[in-house]
């Protein structure tokens, strides 16, 4: 049986893992690092190596076969007869500082261990965007990684030019699939890789998730009488109001206007912002105006702020300095916002809990993280089948708990959890990290279709009228009719 998260909560504790959001926190005026962040960031760096080779196996799999097992080449199914021994692949990522020591570790574990000979490269190729643009610059060169990061709406691009392997192929394969797919893996995750602008084929393989979270002030609720964080935007605008009011702090909460929080609060309300069945976006639905409508209330009621300066994470230096009794964003950025409530002139505990909007049904939280591609243009069978060993092998319980020590996002194989005791044992951390990862079994992901990057500027710029005093109700309709002429124009 594989390990449930029930299960394994009532075994550990949860604690923190670093990445390097911590590092761009707690850097000061003048680009100086607190004491405490340089042990830790040197303390991470040195530890992915060992986190990389020194994880203990799990029986957590049932029928599933480990990659290093597998007896190739294989007698049946698409790709029987091909033996990718000697193969050299090429893998292209956005990772940088102690993300990418951790993509090079993990390299260096497989080039070292696989029976199959393959040769992995790994490349730090700059931000998405370049990444973006060097593989549509790519796709007419011929100059083409094997496995490519890339974003739901990304690869849908990619496939306008049947540059991506349909990732099925090998995800139903009897021996080279993923067998304990929906008793291990949180399945939910994957739904983005399923690309509805290409008949769902799967254009990607998630190796880590985050969600978005609302961080809050422990020690000020539990001061103000509150037991809890709240369930309804009703309880969340009582609370930040009163905080203000009773001179607790200036901000209350400044406002995130990123496109996630526009979905995470239509997910939190039982809804969404695209209706993947009909094919066309939603942001006019009840559910997706719930929040706008809140924050626009509180807003003119004097009780919340607009972020001062979203490239400066104000909003997070808000919190942590106690200026604002709540925050939204990653949780990828626990150990980021704790350092910096660490080094604030009066520390506090936090904690995560889900986007308000939910009530008394299962919250259901917006699970997010680029993943990644195996290129088909341009690229043998051999090659293929050496990038899909790669990632499968990735994918396992002990790649993931070393990858979730190093970079602070989530596994995507629940299994991975009873490798992680070291990462639930740290001070400060622990319990937001564990409040995160009980979310993960109900999640929702933002769609995949290659206008979204699109729609979401534009999304950021509907929720930004809305704070200046536009109506909910018709600014919502105009990014409705917006997105979905961009949709069809896409589909032309």
């Amino acid at each position: 049986m594989p390990l449930t998260l029930n299960a394994f909560l009532k075994d550990f504790e949860y604690a923190r893992c670093w990445h390097t959001g911590a590092y761009r926190l707690a850097t000061r005026a003048g680009g100086h690092m607190s004491k405490l962040t340089k042990v830790l960031a040197l303390a991470v760096i040195a530890a992915i190596v060992i986190g990389f080779a020194g994880v203990n196996n799990t029986a957590a799999q049932g029928t599933y076969v480990k990659t290093f097992d597998l007896k190739l080449p294989v007698a049946e199914g698409a790709y029987a007869g091909v033996d990718p021994k000697g193969t050299t692949i090429t893998w292209w990522h956005q990772h940088s500082g102690q993300r990418e020591a951790a993509v090079q570790a993990a390299a260096e574990k497989f080039n070292a261990e696989n029976p199959f000979g393959i040769t992995l490269n790994v490349v730090s190729k700059g931000s998405y965007d370049d990444i973006f643009t060097a593989v549509t610059a790519g796709i007419q060169t011929g100059e083409l990684p094997e496995i490519v990061v890339a974003y739901g709406n990304q690869a849908a691009v990619y496939q306008n030019n049947q540059a991506l392997v349909d990732l099925d192929v090998f995800f139903k394969d009897p021996v080279l699939g993923i067998q304990d797919f929906e008793q291990d893996m949180f399945t939910r995750f994957f739904e983005s890789d399923l690309n509805a602008a290409h008949d769902n084929q799967r254009l990607g393989f998630s190796t880590y998730r985050s969600v978005e979270v609302l961080y809050y002030n422990v020690d000020v609720l539990t001061e103000m009488g509150y037991s809890r964080p709240p369930k309804t935007w009703d309880e969340f605008g009582e609370m930040v109001c009163r905080f203000v009011r009773e001179g607790r702090g200036t901000d209350g909460y400044q406002i995130r206007t990123d496109a996630s929080f526009i979905a995470a609060g239509a997910f939190a309300a039982g809804g969404d912002i695209y209706d993947r069945a009909a094919g066309e976006f939603t942001y006019n639905s009840d559910a997706a105006k719930v929040l706008p409508k809140a924050i626009q209330k509180l807003l003119n009621d004097g009780c919340i702020k607009k972020t001062v300066d979203p490239r400066a994470r104000s909003d997070q230096s808000a919190f942590a300095n106690g200026a604002a009794l709540f925050y939204t964003g990653s949780s990828s950025g626990i150990p980021f916002v704790w350092s910096a409530i660490k080094d604030s002139p009066k520390p506090f505990t936090f904690d995560v809990a889900p986007i308000p909007g939910y009530g008394d049904n299962p919250p259901v939280v917006n699970v997010y993280g680029a993943s990644n591609s195996v290129v088909a243009k341009g690229k043998t069978p051999e090659k293929i089948l050496a990038a899909w060993l790669f990632l499968r092998w990735f994918s396992e319980a002990e790649q993931q708990a070393a990858w979730a020590k190093a970079t602070n996002y989530f596994p995507v194989r629940r299994s991975a959890a009873a490798n992680l005791e070291d990462v639930f044992a740290a001070e400060g951390t622990g319990r937001a990290y564990r409040s995160a990862f009980q979310l993960l079994e109900n999640t929702k992901e933002e769609p995949s279709v290659d206008v979204y990057q699109t729609v979401r500027s534009e999304t950021s710029k509907a929720f930004n009228d809305i704070l200046d005093g536009a109506d909910v109700d018709e600014r919502m309709d105009q990014l409705t009719q917006l997105a979905n002429e961009l949709l069809a124009a896409s589909r032309k």
